[in-house]
């Protein structure tokens, strides 16, 4: 699948954000290593705490699903479900991430001209991804 394809996948996915709070929806599609495309939207709550950013929904309704290879992640986001700019990953997002991925994963980063891509390492510069407890650093 292309990167262009994806992300039109992720804009989609923003269209059915939650975000009565912040105004501020994110989509995001994750492509797995077998064809699959999984999509999230952040979803809000007053708590703040219990948000879900759309990033971990992606990934947590893959895994859920039983998909635990990725090949690339498409994410766009701005206000009102309208493309205003860069938006990466957030931290906690860019931890999951590193659960998963390996430090060469792409990510397509949407903006109103296009995308750029950056690499997971690139977004989480000595990221920690558990090899210190598999005996593997």
């Amino acid at each position: 699948m292309t990167p262009e394809k994806l992300l039109e996948k992720a804009k989609e996915a923003m269209l059915r954000a939650y975000a009565p709070y912040s105004g501020f929806y994110v989509g995001a599609a994750l492509l797995t290593k077998s064809g699959r495309v999984y999509t999230g939207c952040n979803i809000e709550n007053a708590a703040h705490t219990p948000t879900c950013c759309a990033e971990r929904t992606a990934f947590f309704k893959a895994v859920s699903e039983g998909e635990w290879e990725f090949a690339a992640l498409a994410v766009c986001g701005g206000e009102r479900g309208k493309i205003t700019g860069v938006f990466p990953p957030c931290g906690v997002c860019r931890q999951v991430m590193a659960e998963f991925c390996p430090q060469d994963f792409p990510v397509y980063l949407a903006d109103a001209e296009g995308f750029r891509t950056m690499t997971l390492a690139q977004l989480l510069p000595l990221g920690f991804n558990g090899e210190e407890y598999l005996g593997k650093s």
